[in-house]
C-alpha cells in the first residue's frame, strides 16, 4: 500500500513539474498582437507608414510580434480610438494632433493657423527639446507618444472661390475636434462643424457643408476634389499625427522586444514622412490635372489678409498652450 502511494505521489510530482515547465513555454510562444488603427487610405503617408511597420516587424520579430493594420476607420475612428486604446482594444494609433485636447492642453499648438512656414520648420520643432517633451506629456493619462508623422500643410476647399477672409463668411466648414480650429474659422465669420473624417465626402457631396481643410494627400485619396469646385492653396496649418500607444501596453512588453518594435516604428515613421513630402507634390498635380477642382494661388497681399484675420487665435490660446511653447515653434521657422 505504501509503495502504491509512493508511486502515485511521484507520478503527480512529475506531472506538476512538467506542467510548471511547459506552461510558461506555451505562454511565451503566443505572439504579442499589435492592432494598429488609422482612418485614412493605404496609399497615404500614414497608410504607407503602417504597412511598412507591419512588414518590418514580420521580418525581424516573426513569431514574437504580429502587427494587424486596420485602415479607413475599419476598427475605430479618430474620435474613439484613444478611449479604445486605454481599454486595450487597440495598441497603436496615429490620430491627428488635433484629437488630443482631452488629454493635454499643449498639443493644440500644432493647430494654430500660420504657425509654421513649411513642413521643415514643423519637423525642426518636433525634433527639438520642446517637441520631444510633448511625446511624454500624456503619460499621466495612460498614453505614450512614440513619434510625429507628417501628412502635410493644409489647404482650404469650398463650393466657392476663397481668396480673402470675407469670402468664407457664413460658409460651413468641417473641422477636426479642436477648439483652436473652431476659433480659426470663427475668426473669418465662418461656421465650423466638428465631424469625423470618414463623413467628410458624404457631407460635401450632399452639400451639408460648404467646405473643409485638408492636405493634398487627403484631398486626393478621399476624392474631396471631386465634390469641391475650388481649392485655395493657403498652407495655413498643419496636419500631422502623433503615433501613440497605451503606456501600460508599452511598458508591459519585454524590454528587448520593445526596443526592436521601437526601432521598426522609427524607420516606418521616417518612410512615411518621406512619402508625405513626395505626395504633397504628386497629389496636387493629380488634382490639377483632373480638372475637377480649380486650384487658387493667393497673392502675397491676399495671404496676408488671412494671416491678419487668424493670428489673434494665437493670443486666445496662449495661456492654455503656453507662450514658451508657441515661441519655440516660431523659432523653428528661422531655418526656413
Amino acid at each position: 500500500m505504501i509503495g502504491r502511494h509512493k508511486i502515485l505521489f511521484l507520478t503527480l510530482a512529475v506531472a506538476l513539474i512538467a506542467f510548471a515547465v511547459t506552461a510558461p513555454m506555451a505562454k511565451a510562444a503566443d505572439p504579442i498582437v499589435i492592432k494598429l488603427s488609422h482612418v485614412v487610405a493605404e496609399n497615404t503617408p500614414k497608410g504607407q507608414m503602417a504597412n511598412k511597420f507591419k512588414d518590418l516587424v514580420a521580418q525581424r520579430l516573426g513569431g514574437k510580434v504580429v502587427v494587424e493594420v486596420y485602415p479607413n476607420s475599419q476598427l475605430f475612428n479618430d474620435n474613439t480610438v484613444l478611449a479604445a486604446m486605454l481599454l486595450g482594444d487597440v495598441q497603436i494609433a496615429a490620430p491627428s494632433l488635433s484629437k488630443f485636447g482631452k488629454y493635454t492642453k499643449k498639443l493644440p499648438v500644432f493647430d494654430l493657423p500660420f504657425l509654421f512656414k513649411d513642413i521643415h520648420a514643423a519637423e525642426r520643432f518636433q525634433n527639438g527639446p520642446a517637441g520631444q517633451k510633448l511625446l511624454m506629456s500624456m503619460e499621466s493619462k495612460g498614453l505614450t507618444g512614440l513619434g510625429f508623422l507628417h501628412n502635410g500643410l493644409k489647404q482650404m476647399s469650398a463650393s466657392k472661390a476663397l481668396r480673402v477672409p470675407g469670402d468664407a463668411k457664413g460658409l460651413k466648414f468641417r473641422i477636426q475636434t479642436s477648439d483652436v480650429l473652431a476659433a480659426q474659422f470663427e475668426a473669418v465669420d465662418a461656421v465650423p462643424l466638428k465631424k469625423a473624417f470618414s463623413e467628410v465626402f458624404t457631407l460635401l457631396q450632399t452639400k451639408a457643408i460648404d467646405g473643409q481643410e485638408n492636405t493634398w494627400s487627403n484631398i486626393y485619396s478621399k476624392k474631396f476634389f471631386e465634390v469641391q469646385d475650388y481649392i485655395t492653396e493657403s498652407n495655413h496649418g498643419l496636419i500631422d499625427y502623433l503615433v501613440v500607444t497605451s503606456t501600460a501596453f508599452w511598458q508591459g512588453m519585454p524590454a528587448d522586444i520593445r526596443a526592436e518594435v521601437k526601432k521598426a516604428l522609427d524607420e516606418s515613421i521616417a518612410h512615411g514622412n518621406k512619402v508625405a513630402l513626395e505626395k504633397a507634390t504628386s497629389d496636387r498635380k493629380m488634382i490639377m490635372d483632373s480638372g475637377r477642382s480649380k486650384i487658387l494661388q493667393l497673392t502675397d497681399a491676399e495671404r496676408q489678409q488671412w494671416v491678419e484675420a487668424m493670428k489673434p487665435v494665437w493670443k486666445k490660446f496662449e495661456d492654455q498652450i503656453g507662450k514658451d511653447l508657441i515661441d519655440a515653434a516660431v523659432a523653428a521657422n528661422a531655418g526656413s
